[in-house]
């Protein structure tokens, strides 16, 4: 009822988490029973350890939170080291987030990745990302680059490859085709928009990069709207996420196209909210009649 199926995996059901709210998996995973989410995506990996941007970096909005974290991590080797052994005994499917500033970059983490005993079902590669100077962003606002490394990702992993996209474009469908056209399995959208916040007091930014990625419920529309875009106008799956807190929101997500879901910042305000979406959307559909969640897929009455 609730299951979907990506390319050869089989997710429990379309609730995931989204790449930075749940950690690596193994800190939440104390508090909640992971297992009953769809998978997990884990925090951004890169080449080398990154300390990430300096503080303020987090700051809270009417309906949402700035971001500017700036891909703080462990490095890929310590992550095959310290967190693939954890990841690799849940009962449920997990993704890594993999970033990058040049495509050698993405290409050496992915094959490091690839290289260890790791049981993920594939990769997310965050193309897309507003909080950080150097590199990435490129590939996400051009559809030659987002192409060029898709294609290039693709020669080395035969898992789940979805390209996470970004919003802060003129076209997005047009990101989307190009990483259709260069092999990715699956398209996510979409990451953070740019904003800023002021503390009037003392007239200084709210975050010290200035600028973040603005996240949480004030972006859903602008979110529906973009995989809706989407949808139109590729043949691969989509992943919707954007201020999702409800099962209205998921079902939204699903009727404008998506065949998964991410939640993100509510993830912040209860950790366990995937699992007791999961528990009501099935609900919900046992008391709509409704024999799978993909028959609602796009199912949009225009």
């Amino acid at each position: 009822m609730l299951s979907v199926k990506i390319k050869n995996t089989v997710f429990k059901n379309p609730i995931l988490t989204a790449s930075g709210t749940f950690g690596y998996g193994n800190e939440i995973g104390k508090f909640i029973d992971i297992e009953k989410l769809g998978g997990v995506v884990t925090k951004s990996v890169t080449l080398y350890p990154r300390e990430g941007n300096p503080q303020p970096r987090i700051a809270e909005t009417d309906s949402g939170m700035l971001n500017s974290i700036g891909l703080a991590n462990l490095g890929v080797k310590d992550y095959c080291n310290s967190k693939l052994p954890y990841l690799n005994e849940l009962d449920t499917n997990f993704i890594i987030n993999v970033a990058g500033y040049a495509i050698d970059d993405y290409i050496e983490t992915l094959q490091i990745l690839e290289s260890n005993d790791g049981k993920q079902v594939g990769y997310e590669i965050n193309i897309s990302c507003p909080n950080v100077k150097e590199g990435g962003m490129e590939f996400g606002v051009d559809p030659f680059m987002t192409e060029k490394l898709t294609s290039e990702l693709r020669k080395h992993t035969d898992k789940i490859l979805i390209m996470k996209l970004s919003p802060n474009v003129t076209k997005i469908q047009d990101i989307a085709k190009a990483a259709e056209n260069g092999g990715a399995d699956c398209v996510s959208a979409i990451n953070t928009l740019v904003g800023m916040g002021i503390d009037v007091k003392t007239r200084k930014p709210k975050i010290n990069t200035i600028f973040g990625g603005l996240s949480g419920p004030a972006i859903k529309p602008i979110a529906l709207a973009n995989v809706y875009k989407i949808y139109k106008s590729v043949n691969i799956p989509i992943i919707g996420l954007g201020g999702i807190k409800s099962v209205n929101d998921i079902l939204e997500f699903i009727l404008a196209g998506a065949d998964l879901i991410q939640i993100g910042t509510l993830n912040y305000k209860e950790p366990g909210i995937g699992v007791r979406l999961a528990s009501e959307l099935q609900d919900y559909l046992k008391q709509n009649n409704i024999s799978s969640v993909s028959e609602l897929k796009g199912q949009l009455n225009i």
